[in-house]
């Protein structure tokens, strides 16, 4: 089949096929794991559980990747998680990197923000890619692994769930393309297809919370500009009264422009290529840019909401991403949460299928989740009320937050978008409590930082298990070793990993993390005893009262 194009991206559409099936029309065998939908987060799920030896079956209702930009900015915690799924290089090859914003009412700019970036991290704050590029980098790390091992993730393209039967052992599905439909079998189905999730409504779960009347249209284009990558939002422009407008530069000279649709436009007149080009055209001419060339890539529309479930665990069922929650786009938390769901999710139900954890694992991920969801929503929706005010009373704050930023610097930070950032699970329940008073807390992601062989600490987790990082001697490190490498040790294995304090500075001399296979700290002290790290261990593979006395 020749190959299609989106702007200067190539892309393949991929045949629907029918697995053996018995003369019930019903799939020969059966699957430990089945998940909806083959986007970024289901993926990114299925090459993680991949790389930690689970196999899986991915029902995918297109035939190809994306054909938009869509979810386009990728922020630093996504490229640690993406690192640990072993793509995280090609993310970098071809992202651009961005560490500044700016913002502008009317023509004057009244913001300049800078994200926290220093020499020596690994990665930048932020990088912009394309949602094509990012699936396809996703398919290209799936494919190398089914080199090796193959049938590890079965994709199973323009094919779709119709039917969802879930029982205490499992879920039956039935699963429909154009060849004809079929029903199998899972041990567990992991629901990552989407915001009009199928499997969420076929169960009558709703996602409740926030919803914004305000739209925007987004629309991609092809532009030679030779601007940097940065993100511009212009509110209130002359040459678009009543609007806000946010502009990003992508790989291949697409152009990402998001703007602001009146209140009580038809959604479909204003997306009609001609209204988008005159749109785009004046802005371009705005900016100093409409003398040059560009062409329309694509075009869509968007309505801002916070939203989720109430469980993200439904017996054998689990959501993650766009099926579990909804976040509006500003401050870039959509995609980047739906990253964090799948890091969280595949280690706990890998140790699960493995008889590493017990399934409480699994409702963590449930708490987990849903307090970091509370947390970026209340962060996205400061920003959503900002960039498209409920009522009139948020427009007359917005406006004198305007207009006295740029000559009040501190009011700026109302004008700042609050870009999303790593989440700590405070009380989560597979952390052990502690007495320290100073240092990375239980919960937190553990802050990545360069050491001095050239290294960065995330480099030293150890894949699908435990690490104890000590910043110094820790004198029991070869029991350890000994005790979790035993067969006779049920939980995740531990090793463990030292560097210096300066890694971290200086007050970090003599304490001793335990990091989760996902990078979060689940127990920190000072020279711990052998019993005390095992213990911890124990409670954060979901075995309750495991440091009870």
């Amino acid at each position: 089949m020749p190959l299609e194009r989106i702007g200067p991206f190539e892309y393949r559409r991929f045949a629907p096929s029918l697995p053996p099936l018995n003369p019930q029309g019903e799939e020969a065998r059966g699957h430990r794991v089945l998940i909806a939908g083959g986007g970024p987060v289901g993926l990114a799920a299925a090459l993680g559980l991949a790389r930690l030896g689970v196999d899986s079956v991915v029902i995918e209702a297109d035939d190809s990747v994306c054909e938009g930009s869509r979810a386009a900015c990728i922020s630093r915690r996504s490229l640690e998680i993406l690192d640990r799924l072993g793509v995280a290089p090609a993310f970098m090859a071809k992202g651009l990197a961005w560490t500044r914003g700016r913002s502008y009412y009317g023509t004057d700019e009244v913001l300049v923000f800078d994200m926290p970036s220093a020499r020596g991290d690994k990665y930048p704050p932020m990088i912009n890619l394309q949602q094509y590029y990012i699936e396809q980098f996703l398919l290209d790390a799936i494919d190398e692994l089914n080199g090796r091992h193959p049938g590890r993730v079965d994709i199973r393209w323009a094919s779709k769930v119709i039917a969802c039967k879930p029982d205490a052992a499992g879920v039956t599905v039935r699963i429909e393309n154009p060849l004809g439909s079929y029903e199998t079998r899972a041990d567990w189905l992991l629901a990552c297809d989407g915001g009009q999730s199928y499997i969420r409504s076929s169960l009558g779960l709703e996602l409740k919370g926030t919803g914004y009347q305000g739209r925007y249209a987004i629309v991609d284009i092809e532009l030679a500009s030779g601007h940097p990558a940065e993100r511009r939002a212009w509110f209130d422009p002359p040459w678009a009264r009543g609007t806000t407008i946010l502009m990003h530069r992508q790989p291949d000279n697409i152009w990402r422009v998001d703007y602001q649709l009146a209140a009580g436009a038809d959604a479909a007149q204003a997306l009609q290529p001609e209204q988008v080009s005159a749109f785009v055209q004046t802005h371009l001419d705005a900016i100093g840019e409409g003398h040059l060339p560009w062409t329309p890539v694509w075009t869509s529309v968007y309505r801002a909401g916070a939203m989720t479930l109430d469980a993200y665990r439904h017996g054998r069922i689990l959501f993650a991403g766009n099926a579990a929650h909804a976040m509006p786009i500003f401050g870039v938390r959509g995609l980047n949460s739906g990253f964090d769901d799948a890091d969280n999710l595949v280690w706990k139900l890998a140790a699960v299928l493995q008889g590493k954890g017990a399934e409480a694992l699994l409702d963590s991920y449930c708490s987990e989740r849903r307090q970091a969801f509370h947390i970026n929503a209340e962060n996205a929706m400061r920003s959503t009320e900002f960039m498209s005010p409920p009522h009139r009373g948020f427009d007359l704050m917005r406006e004198a937050s305007l207009s006295l930023a740029g000559r009040h610097p501190g009011i700026g930070r109302l004008v700042n978008p609050r870009q999303t950032q790593a989440i700590a699970y405070a009380h989560s329940p597979l952390s052990t409590d502690d007495d320290a008073q100073s240092g990375w807390a239980p919960g937190a992601a553990l802050a990545d930082r360069a050491t001095a062989d050239g290294r960065h600490l995330t480099d030293l987790l150890t894949p699908g298990g435990f690490t104890l990082l000590s910043f110094g001697d820790w004198p029991e490190q070869g029991a350890l070793d000994a005790a979790t490498s035993s067969p006779a040790w049920r939980f995740l294995p531990c090793r463990c990993a030292q560097t210096e304090p300066e890694a971290a500075g200086s007050a970090q001399a003599g304490m001793a993390y335990l990091l989760r296979p996902d990078g979060h700290v689940c127990g920190r002290w000072r020279s711990p005893s052998l019993d005390t790290v095992l213990a911890a261990i124990q409670r954060a593979c979901g075995v309750q009262g495991a440091n009870d006395d």
